[in-house]
C-alpha cells in the first residue's frame, strides 16, 4: 500500500462544479467536509493534520505569533521542531517495515524526520540580497531536482505574480520524487487557489477558470500516481469567505495609547516588547497580547464593541499552545478580516510595508498579492529594481499598496457555512475535524 495526500488549498464544495476531475473523483471515491482547525490557517491546519492534535498540544497557534521571551513576532518559520508531538510519518514508520515519506512543500518542512522534503527557502547573503531557492532534505536533492525541473518559480508562489506555475512545479516535483524514490507516503501541497480566492473573492467571474486550472494539475498528478499503484487522498485546509471589511486593531490600540512606536530613520516601527497591548493579525483571527495585565478587562470590552469583531475567546489554558497564543483571540465577522497596520500616516509606514516581506511584518499581509495601482508603470519599476540588484546596488522593491480594502477573500474562522468548509476526498475514515485527517491517513494503511 502506498498513498499520496494532495493538499488543494482553498478547495471547498462550492468550487467543485468548476472542477470536472475533482467532482468526478469525489462522486466515485467519496466526499467529506469537516470543521476547520482553529484558526483555519495553513500552519495550524497542517500541524493538526499531521499530528492528530489541536494547537493546544502541537503549538502552531497561527501562521505566526509573539515570542514572549525574545519579544519578537515570528511569522512563517520553517523548522519542524516548532510542531510538538509525533508526526504521522513517524507513527507509520514505527509500524510498517521499510516505510518512507516525502513531504513536498507542506509547511514546517525543515529538519523534519520525513525521508525526503522540499520547501521554499530563499538565500539571504550578507550584502542584503534575497536569492530565490528551495531547501531540501537530503541537501543534495536541491540541485538534482532543479537540474531536471529548472528553478522553482518563486514569484509564482507568493506575491502579485503568484499563479499556477508554482503548483505545476510542485506537482512535477512530486512525480519526480515518486519516480526516483517511490515513497510509501507522499504529502503534496498545491497552493494555487489560495491566491485568486483571496485576491478577487470566491464570487469573481475569473474563479471558474482558476479552479479549472488546478483541476487539470490534480488530474494529471492523480493519474500519474495511479499508473504507479499509488492511491490518492485529496484534501484542503480551509475554504475562502468573501470579505469587504478590513479591521485595524493596532490602530485602535494606538488611539488608546497602548502601542509603543519607535522612530526608525523617519519611519515607524512597532516596539512589541514595549507595548501594553498589541495584536498579531492572521487573516480572520488576531492574537491579542496584553503585556499590562491590568488592562485585560478593558481590552476585552473594547474588542467586543469593535465593528467587524464577531467574538473574543480566551487564549489561556495550559501547554505549548497557551504559551504562544495571545491572552485574547479576536475573531472577525464572516465578511471582515484583520490587518497588522499600526501606523496612522502612510508616509510613516515602515519600509517593509510596501514590500513582499513575510518574515518582517508583525502579521499576515494579503495585500502583498497586489501591485500598487498608484504606480503608473509597475513592471518598469520592477525591472529597474532588478537591474540595480544585478549591478550590486541596494534598493527596495516597494510596489505593494497600503489599501487593505483591495482584499476580497479570507479565512481563519472555524464556524463557516457548509460549502466553505475544507474537504476530504477519497477517505473511508469519517473526518469531523482537521485532526481526524491524521487518523484517516492511518486508516488507509490499516492502522
Amino acid at each position: 500500500m502506498r498513498l499520496a495526500v494532495i493538499n488543494v488549498v482553498g478547495l471547498s464544495k462550492s468550487l467543485l462544479p468548476h472542477a470536472p476531475f475533482l467532482k468526478a473523483f469525489a462522486e466515485k471515491n467519496g466526499l467529506q467536509s469537516f470543521k476547520p482547525a482553529f484558526p483555519a490557517v495553513t500552519c495550524t491546519a497542517q500541524s493538526s493534520m499531521v499530528t492528530g492534535t489541536t494547537p493546544a498540544e502541537h503549538g502552531a497557534v497561527a501562521n505566526g505569533w509573539y515570542d514572549r521571551e525574545s519579544a519578537e513576532v515570528r511569522f512563517w518559520k520553517q523548522s519542524n521542531h516548532i510542531v510538538h508531538g509525533e508526526k504521522v510519518w513517524d507513527t507509520l514508520r514505527r509500524e510498517i517495515p521499510g516505510f518512507t515519506c516525502a513531504k513536498l512543500f507542506w509547511w514546517y518542512n525543515m529538519y523534519s524526520t520525513a525521508d525526503w522534503s522540499m520547501t521554499p527557502r530563499p538565500l539571504y547573503p550578507a550584502d542584503g540580497r534575497k536569492v530565490f531557492d528551495i531547501h531540501t532534505q537530503p541537501m543534495g536533492l536541491r540541485e538534482e531536482v532543479k537540474a531536471d525541473l529548472g528553478p522553482f518559480p518563486f514569484p509564482a508562489f507568493w506575491g502579485p505574480a503568484s499563479g499556477i506555475a508554482s503548483s505545476e512545479w510542485i506537482a512535477n516535483s512530486a512525480k519526480w520524487t515518486e519516480n526516483k524514490h517511490s515513497p510509501t507516503l507522499s504529502l503534496v501541497y498545491l497552493p494555487h487557489l489560495d491566491y485568486s480566492l483571496q485576491k478577487v473573492g470566491p464570487g469573481d467571474p475569473s474563479i471558474p477558470s482558476e479552479v479549472a486550472a488546478i483541476d487539470r494539475v490534480v488530474a494529471d498528478l492523480v493519474s500519474y500516481y495511479e499508473s504507479r499503484g499509488v492511491k490518492s487522498l485529496i484534501l484542503s485546509e480551509y475554504g475562502i469567505s468573501p470579505v469587504n471589511q478590513p479591521v485595524h486593531l493596532n490602530r485602535i490600540f494606538r488611539d488608546k495609547g497602548w502601542l509603543s512606536i519607535k522612530d526608525e530613520l523617519g519611519l515607524e516601527a512597532l516596539d512589541c516588547g514595549g507595548c501594553k497591548v498589541f495584536a498579531v493579525a492572521d487573516h480572520q483571527i488576531a492574537h491579542v497580547y496584553v503585556n499590562d495585565r491590568s488592562l485585560l478587562g478593558e481590552v476585552r470590552a473594547l474588542l467586543e464593541k469593535t465593528p467587524g469583531v464577531d467574538e473574543v475567546r480566551e487564549g489561556g489554558g495550559s501547554g505549548i499552545g497557551a504559551e504562544r497564543a495571545g491572552d485574547l483571540i479576536a475573531i472577525s465577522k464572516p465578511e471582515a478580516w484583520f490587518t497588522y497596520y499600526f501606523w496612522k500616516d502612510d508616509a510613516k509606514a515602515p519600509d517593509y510595508a510596501r514590500c513582499i516581506d513575510i518574515h518582517r511584518k508583525p502579521g499576515y499581509d494579503p495585500v502583498e498579492l497586489y501591485l500598487d495601482p498608484a504606480i503608473r508603470f509597475p513592471k518598469l519599476k520592477i525591472a529597474k529594481f532588478l537591474l540595480k540588484k544585478k549591478l550590486g546596488f541596494r534598493g527596495l522593491m516597494d510596489v505593494i499598496p497600503l489599501d487593505a480594502t483591495l482584499v476580497k477573500g479570507s479565512h481563519g474562522r472555524d464556524i463557516v457555512p457548509e460549502d466553505e468548509r475544507p474537504v476530504l476526498l477519497g477517505a473511508s475514515f469519517p473526518a469531523h475535524a482537521a485532526e481526524d485527517v491524521f487518523l484517516a491517513i492511518l486508516a488507509e494503511f490499516g492502522k
